[in-house]
């Protein structure tokens, strides 16, 4: 009998204000009321995420560092052995179950991960020649696979930073999928034109990590796999009835954003990626 596969899904966008974090975890929600296992990621150093699921108040002490090393708590604890060059596997690292949601967990994060994203850079750059640095760019990925393996879990749902820093490119190119969260303003239209170079130029340097055999020898080795761009979430506008119908749509002057947004999207966002492999082919899907 095969193991059990599950799929990771990234919601990204380097512009904060998109509702990124509430998706996540609305998303996430319904899944697991359709009777999926899902695992929510808080891999923002900015812990939103933890504190709106688990409902930490920011006043106490942290309740998710980890007491032992090797029984990792959040995700950072759970990366340290890459990170820090210690003598130990990566070990499993605990979820939270979320409260009142049945088949809804959490891996929670930790302010510190950002520590870790100028090594992470000088890893991406010279793993592929310098055997120093080979199990740090699998690291975060072989994490997230421990967890969700040994909680049965179907469905992963990664919450980003609004950065283009290297956490981000590793944690999405080592996804199955990505979601970008948008608002319908002027600088999510900036944003749209943004990634479509650099989500190419992302890929590029996946694809080439990939071939690396140092890379792929590695204890946590990286995968020459592309995520593809499952669509885009469009929050945070209000909705009026117009003219006596009893319709509710979109205010006129969100619809123009929302009609800015959909030219970015079906021209240059949506060709880049094609172009880059990001897209999935018709008729195949990641869930079934």
């Amino acid at each position: 009998m095969k193991p059990k596969k599950h799929i990771k899904i990234a919601l990204f966008n380097h512009k904060g204000g998109v509702s990124k974090t509430t998706s996540t975890f609305n998303i996430g929600w319904k899944l697991a009321e359709l009777g999926r296992r899902v695992l929510l990621v808080d891999c923002d150093p900015q812990c939103n995420l933890t504190g709106l699921v688990l409902e930490y108040s920011h006043q106490d002490e942290y309740p998710f560092n980890s007491d032992d090393q090797s029984k990792p708590k959040n995700i950072r604890d759970a990366v340290a052995p890459a990170f820090d060059g210690r003598p130990r596997p990566i070990a499993t690292p605990e979820v939270q179950t979320v409260e009142g949601r049945e088949n809804l967990y959490l891996l929670p994060g930790h302010v510190g991960l950002s520590e870790y994203e100028g090594r992470l850079s000088i890893a991406h750059e010279l793993s592929g020649s310098l055997t120093n640095f080979q199990n740090i760019p699998g690291a975060l990925s072989h994490a997230i696979n421990l967890a969700a393996k040994h909680n049965d879990i179907d469905i992963v749902l990664i919450d980003l930073s609004p950065s283009l820093g290297s956490l981000n490119q590793n944690l999405l190119m080592s996804s199955d999928g990505f979601i970008i969260p948008m608002a319908p303003d002027f600088f999510s239209g900036m944003a749209l034109r943004s990634l479509s170079s650099t989500l190419p130029n992302w890929a590029q340097w996946s694809k080439s990590a990939g071939s690396h055999q140092i890379l792929r020898g590695a204890d946590y080795p990286w995968k020459q796999k592309l995520p593809k761009y499952i669509g885009s979430i469009v929050q945070n506008y209000r909705r009026r009835s117009r003219d006596g119908q009893t319709e509710v749509k979109p205010t006129r002057a969100f619809q123009k954003w929302f009609d800015d947004l959909a030219d970015i999207m079906s021209g240059p966002l949506i060709q880049s990626l094609k172009d880059a492999g990001l897209t999935l082919e018709l008729g195949h899907g990641l869930i079934s």
